[in-house]
């Protein structure tokens, strides 16, 4: 039987507001039903708890009194709450698991699309680790409040129920009742406040622990070449410590709190149960009164501790909605358009890409490497051709400027590969962007493994095509991981491909053997390489010279090794040329 996913099931446009508090709110909202349904279970589980000790009384009253039908009628209602208190105690429960889980995925679903949405721009402003605690952590501690929500009302209620009977047998224990409850609960301020601070440090410390633990394992390869474990694990023990020292402090207040929750109700208890004996002994109640008033102060234990329970775990709800709308104020560099359906403009039309900036303009259906000497300056024109960095630049296409492009039909349209770009775990077929369907045409696919020379970093995973890639690439060398990568943009065959550095990370016969096949696999499209590699500038049919940020010679390989003194510094890094690039 298929599971009916409607208690968290969100609208396509459902957006969670982003202030802590009413993102609490906004879950509730959207999941009133399972709420207000472990409320109606909540209340008659506690109020037959609540209304034991009246009908026990009631019961002892009718025992001194000999009246063995009324005796024998409040025997039978005690059993009847009994049975209720059973029936509902199951319900109840279900409904208060059904809440946590309810609202803990909740969350995760809009904080997943907070970051699928903001993409680049969210771990620009905070560490990858911090995203990774929040979905391993702070959901499941913020539907902790959902957890003991039907527990609360049915507080509530019996605490009210239970003060009515009080007044209707002593105005001083009720009014006791009505006025020392919530002077309780309120004196707990003064522990939830400090309490709520602790809980963010803590949260905070932990935060900076898991994103120093991620970050270091995605540089583990690099960290060990330079020789810097004993650094990092310096790091490590350092911010390990902060974060105990943190518990501690937070144990202190925790541990006050917890002892408060028996402390208090147990004085307010005594209280309640001398003032009952004493209006017994002065007769002004029933024998069958004083055992129901012993009852309900006895009683009074359970709904107060829920009540404490209740703040304790909202107060930590709140901590980790505060952390969670953090994610979800993320802006993207580029929203996408309000728009369904976008109009594609083939590139025949759009005619050349330039960016203002840099003087680079791109000629439509040709190679065009980009070299300079600070490969930050080249890094910056592809990713303004690439619209892949915030702000508007004045990149135009053709006639039209892709700064007022729908994102959607730039990321199509033009694709920019990173020299150290992202794999991701799941199949090789689709990871690499091909038709995973059983029995699909691999020509594409095969053509571009080829033209990246990845045939053999495909065939050492397990599998091969239809192995499993690991998180990252991780099995994969970092020329294997640059290789796979490249095969990958080329599958997708954009109407212009920029390309930052594709081989930075091969050796020299495997560069010239990709430098060969790129010209050949891209013939016709737009293909821009940002490099200073010669074997791939010789295959270019444009060369770019960029010097300050500035276009300032351009011309082919060959033209600008014999003719320009800072080309061939740039690109031969002071090696002797041969004579034939002297001549023509």
């Amino acid at each position: 039987m298929p599971i009916k996913p409607w208690p968290y099931a969100l609208e396509a446009d459902a957006t969670p507001p982003t202030d802590a508090d009413r993102l609490l709110l906004w879950i509730v909202r959207r999941q009133w039903r399972t709420v207000a349904a472990g409320a109606a279970f909540g209340i008659p589980w506690m109020l037959s708890i609540a209304l034991v000790p009246a009908a026990i009384g009631k019961a002892i009253d009718s025992l001194v009194a000999r009246d063995g039908q009324a005796l024998v009628m409040w025997a039978g209602i005690i059993l009847g709450m009994g049975f209720i208190s059973a029936a509902t105690t199951n319900l109840r429960h279900w409904f208060a698991v059904s809440n946590w889980l309810f609202a803990a995925f909740r969350a995760a679903i809009v904080t997943e699309r907070a970051v699928r949405r903001a993409g680049p721009a969210l771990t620009r402003d905070k560490p990858a680790g911090e995203v990774l605690t929040a979905f391993a952590n702070d959901f499941w501690k913020l539907g902790m409040v959902f957890d003991v929500s039907a527990r609360f009302a049915g507080a509530i209620v019996s605490f009210i129920v239970v003060s009515i009977f009080l007044l209707q047998g002593s105005l001083m224990l009720g009014l006791v009742m009505l006025i020392g409850g919530p002077l309780l609960l309120a004196s707990l301020s003064f522990v939830m406040r400090p309490l709520q601070k602790r809980q963010a440090a803590q949260r905070e410390e932990s935060g900076q622990l898991t994103a120093l633990g991620a970050d270091t394992v995605t540089g583990l390869r690099v960290l060990r070449g330079v020789g810097g474990e004993e650094n990092f694990l310096d790091r490590y023990a350092a911010q390990s410590g902060r974060v105990r020292d943190a518990g501690v402090r937070l144990s202190g207040v925790q541990a006050l709190l917890d002892a408060a929750q028996v402390l208090l109700p147990g004085v307010f208890v005594v209280v309640v149960t001398g003032l009952g004996a004493h209006l017994a002994v002065a007769g002004e109640i029933s024998p069958g009164q004083l055992v129901a008033f012993y009852g309900y102060t006895a009683f009074l234990t359970m709904p107060l501790r829920t009540a404490t329970e209740f703040v304790n775990k909202l107060i930590t709800s709140r901590v980790m909605a505060g952390r969670l709308v953090l994610i979800l104020k993320a802006q993207p560099d580029h929203p996408q358009s309000s728009h369904a359906q976008t109009t594609h403009t083939p590139v025949a039309v759009l005619g050349e890409l330039v960016d203002p900036a840099s003087g680079v303009r791109i000629e439509p259906g040709r190679l065009t490497a980009i070299v300079s000497a600070r490969p930050e300056e080249t890094a910056e024109i592809a990713a303004r051709l690439g619209r892949t960095v915030p702000g508007r630049h004045g990149v135009t296409w053709g006639e039209l400027s892709i700064d007022d492009l729908p994102i959607e039909d730039v990321r199509r349209g033009i694709v920019v590969s990173q020299s150290d770009p992202h794999l991701f775990s799941g199949p090789v077929r689709r990871e690499l962007g091909a038709d995973s369907t059983p029995g699909a045409d691999d020509d594409a696919l095969l053509a571009a493994l080829h033209t990246a020379d990845a045939s053999d970093a495909v065939d050492s995973i397990d599998g091969g095509l239809d192995g499993e890639l690991e998180e990252r690439g991780r099995s994969l060398s970092g020329g294997q991981r640059q290789r796979v990568a490249l095969a990958r943009v080329l599958l997708r065959d954009p109407e212009v491909l920029v390309l930052v550095e594709p081989t930075s990370a091969v050796d020299a016969h495997t560069e010239a053997r990709i430098a060969e096949r790129i010209p050949k696999h891209r013939s016709g499209s737009t293909t821009v390489v940002v490099t200073t590699s010669p074997l791939l500038l010789d295959r270019a049919d444009t060369v770019l010279v960029v010097e300050d940020g500035v276009v300032t010679t351009r011309g082919t390989h060959h033209d600008l090794v014999r003719n320009n003194p800072a080309y061939r510094r740039i690109v031969l890094r002071g090696e002797p040329v041969a004579r034939s690039a002297w001549e023509d």
